[in-house]
């Protein structure tokens, strides 16, 4: 028995593996940037870029009216009265128009965006898929399928207003497409693991008119929690890049909780981030968070640290759900921070340590 050779491998090895790990970063969400002012964009993403985040994930979803306190300019959904079923001239791209201004002011800022193309909360609000095909049938049956690939597709090819290129050529501005914000997510796990077949199929879709080399990743998009999140049918599909976890519960943030999800991508050739997650304004459960009386500002500034801490420590890079352009209006469900919150200083440090946090999921070619 060699031991001292052997020793050395195993060292050797463990120093190779460390001296390759990559940087954790960190980003926030904002479903409704397509709705933001030129004043609004710059206050956001001035502020974003001085939290050292590197990625902002937006939705396509129309909003009608003020969202989080924000005084937005509406636009419609991409499909606002029929599905469209590949008939461009039924698409309505002032959505897609509004985000081919908003990529060009974040890459100003040393931001690349994922893009969310669709999402499980317009289906459940009867949108133009939702009222004819519902929760279910909308994931079950062909058509509804065939109709929203048509959409995915529509979106990939969308020509920059001002760069000349379809979307699924800018690889300088898109860090990300996912099909759709928390699929399935109201059907309960079991459904979702009886349909993990439609994220991979769209995620098909999407890898087809990317390409191989596109420098754009394919993501899942989330579902309700961590273990929900990761499917092992999607670990094992060709065409997704990253899985999503979505969590809000305080044991999905533990360190030794995430880690075992770590191993698990690993081994599949998966990248792995945490997508949503947040810290509740209300002394309410953290992932039950309507109303309720207000914890203390040093309690949830002390939450933000601790749990992004454990986030980072896992070997994941996290994007807050989320940082909101001006005072957050503590409405329903607040996790929102608001740039120069009581609690805006607390996120900005914990996004600048993901910069030193170390992974073995390497971002660094899909960031500017």
């Amino acid at each position: 028995m060699q031991l001292l050779p052997l020793l050395s491998f195993v060292t050797f090895t463990l120093l190779a593996q460390l001296s390759a790990a990559a940087n954790t970063f960190a980003g926030s969400n904002l479903y409704y940037a397509a709705g933001l002012t030129q004043a609004q964009r710059t206050t956001l993403l001035k502020g974003l870029q001085s939290a050292g985040m590197k990625v902002l994930r937006v939705w396509l979803d129309g909003q009608s009216s003020a969202q989080k306190g924000t005084n937005i300019e509406p636009f419609p959904d991409l499909e606002p009265t029929q599905i469209c079923n590949g008939d461009e001239s039924c698409y309505d791209d002032t959505v897609l128009e509004r985000i081919d201004e908003f990529m060009i002011d974040a890459h100003s800022y040393g931001i690349k965006l994922i893009i969310t193309m669709h999402s499980f909360n317009a289906l459940q609000a009867g949108d133009v898929y939702g009222k004819i095909y519902g929760t279910g049938y909308f994931y079950e049956q062909t058509a509804p399928q065939q109709a929203f690939d048509k959409r995915l597709v529509h979106i990939l090819n969308h020509v920059h207003t001002t760069l000349g290129l379809p979307w699924k050529q800018l690889n300088e501005y898109i860090f990300g497409f996912e099909a759709e914000n928390e699929a399935m997510i109201g059907k309960g796990e079991a459904y979702i693991q009886s349909h993990t077949a439609w994220q991979c199929d769209r995620a098909t879709t999407i890898k087809n008119q990317l390409g191989s080399n596109s420098g754009i990743l394919v993501l899942t998009g989330g579902e309700s929690w961590v273990n929900e999140s990761v499917q092992s049918a999607w670990l094992s599909c060709a065409a997704l890049d990253v899985i999503s976890l979505h969590a809000y519960g305080v044991g999905d943030f533990a360190t030794s909780s995430l880690t075992p999800y770590v191993t698990q991508a690993v081994n599949a050739g998966k990248k792995l981030i945490m997508e949503e997650w947040g810290a509740c304004y209300f002394t309410t459960e953290n992932n039950n968070c309507p109303q309720g009386s207000v914890l203390s500002t040093s309690t949830r500034n002390d939450n933000i640290k601790t749990w992004a801490a454990q986030i980072t420590a896992a070997g994941l890079s996290w994007l807050y759900w989320q940082v909101l352009p001006n005072n957050d209006p503590h409405q329903s469900y607040d996790y929102e921070i608001g740039i120069g919150d009581a609690s805006w200083s607390t996120l900005q440090t914990a996004a600048k340590a993901a910069d030193s946090g170390t992974s073995p999921f390497d971002f660094s070619p899909y960031l500017l």
